[in-house]
């Protein structure tokens, strides 16, 4: 009877044990292996893997997407992001990068501009090395930039934004000449330069004032 009794609780046992075993086997299937990463024109996949490093051996089961964002906010240029598991050991996350459109001069600090009104952290990238630079308080540079888009002002032709402490900007374009709007109302100012450089003595100014109302000064 004891014999009996031995045997049956060695057999308990050993089937516990295999039984441990093949569960942990199993979840292991699931541990992430490979990360892919999507729709990232300017951070480099080694960046992206790299900060993702601590995702590798994680279940998929047991993906912690809040984690997982604080890592991906601590990169400048990432807007948003999407991510997919897909079985039975990888993931794939989609970024949605923020597009920078001015470069901000401060002093000797440089930093990225972006289309949704973030400053970022400057680095060399050939695409935006012909960006403008804007000078002065570039909180209402995104207002003022989406006038300019309204008109249609030849953005790819402008090297600086200054703004002033009056709230009035000036344009300076990559033909050195300037554009002095006035504090309001300048969607017209704007209008009216674009209208000029149809003209065939257009660059012969290098100063377009309209500064004061209904008048512009050319010199």
């Amino acid at each position: 009877m004891k014999k009996r009794i031995l045997f049956a609780s060695v057999l308990l046992l050993l089937l516990s044990t295999y039984n441990i075993q093949k569960s942990s086997n199993l979840n292991a299937e699931f541990n992430i292996k490979k990360i892919d990463i999507e729709n990232n024109k300017f951070i480099d996949d080694k960046i992206l893997k790299n900060k993702l490093s601590f995702l590798y051996e994680t279940n998929l089961f047991l993906l912690n997407k809040k984690e997982l964002k604080l890592k991906l906010q601590e990169i400048d240029f990432i807007n948003s992001f999407e991510v997919k598991k897909v079985f039975p050991n990888k993931i794939k996350i989609k970024v949605y990068e923020n597009i920078p459109i001015a470069i901000i001069q401060n002093k000797m600090e440089k930093k990225f501009y972006t289309n949704n009104g973030k400053a970022i952290d400057f680095i060399e990238i050939e695409e935006f090395s012909d960006l403008p630079l804007v000078f002065g308080d570039h909180k209402s540079f995104l207002d003022f930039h989406e006038v300019l888009k309204k008109v249609n002002f030849p953005l790819s032709e402008t090297k600086k934004f200054y703004l002033f402490e009056s709230k009035r900007w000036d344009i300076v374009t990559k033909n050195n000449q300037t554009i002095k709007l006035p504090i309001k109302n300048y969607e017209i100012s704007l209008q009216n330069f674009i209208d000029l450089k149809d003209r065939i003595n257009f660059g012969n100014y290098n100063i377009f004032d309209y500064r004061i109302n209904n008048q512009i000064i050319l010199k």
